[in-house]
């Protein structure tokens, strides 16, 4: 539990402001070392071939995230509001339906991608080498887009729970274990290109995994989706 929690109805100060925004820079800057840390692991223990391909695919991932992180801003906000007009219920309505719409738009994107990644290698210009590991990251890491396009959402929803910190700790451990299973898949087992999209994979999960356990226990992601008169289905 947090203790001294600030909540969004606070008067805010520059202090208070500092201590409820830095875990949220820091939950983000943390979140963004995904492709850093996998280039690190690559390049000095799998060569330049295997590091090119994983710059050529992975802007395509992010690329797609952007609709998560819109999604997130513009969700938070919309949520914030309601929640300030003391319409709990529409606000849990909107989370939830914000969570259906990116799963849906995840899954039928990333099967899309999916299909396509060797087209999508050979518009990059890969040839070769690079080719084959173009294709083995990216059809290792687009089927998890759910997972950190969620990860991305749960990020500025637990800025509105006032639960910063939680989200903080929840991408330190995210970023921690994808560092540790880089050094393990790609260094030890020698796996290449695709131990560091499993890694990345496997950390994104529990950005995704934790969150999403934490809202269904406070009832927050109603169990139907929401009707228009803002009442949620059984």
């Amino acid at each position: 539990m947090e203790t001294s929690k600030i909540q969004l109805s606070d008067h805010f100060d520059y202090g208070r402001l500092l201590r409820f925004t830095i875990p949220s820079i820091l939950m983000m800057v943390i979140s963004s070392i995904y492709s850093i840390v996998d280039g690190l692991f690559i390049s000095n223990y799998a060569g330049s071939d295997a590091f090119a391909a994983v710059n050529l695919i992975m802007p395509v991932t992010l690329l797609v995230s952007c609709i998560a992180f819109m999604a997130g801003t513009g969700g938070s906000a919309l949520i914030s509001k309601t929640l300030g007009e003391k319409r709990d219920k529409d606000a849990r309505d909107q989370f939830s339906l914000i969570i259906y719409v990116i799963l849906a738009l995840a899954v039928f994107i990333g099967t899309v991608v999916f299909i396509f990644v060797p087209v999508i290698a050979d518009i990059m210009g890969a040839k070769g080498v690079i080719r084959e590991n173009c294709i083995i990251y990216g059809r290792i890491l687009v089927p998890a887009l759910p997972f950190f396009m969620l990860q991305i959402l749960f990020q500025n929803f637990l800025v509105v729970a006032e639960r910063p910190k939680m989200g903080m700790l929840i991408a330190i451990s995210s970023g921690v274990t994808n560092i540790v299973l880089d050094a393990l898949f790609v260094v030890v087992f020698k796996w290449g290109v695709a131990g560091a999209a499993a890694a990345t994979v496997i950390g994104q999960s529990i950005g995704d995994i934790i969150p999403l356990v934490y809202f269904i226990m406070k009832k927050t992601i109603c169990c139907g989706l929401p009707r228009q008169n803002g009442t949620a289905s059984s």
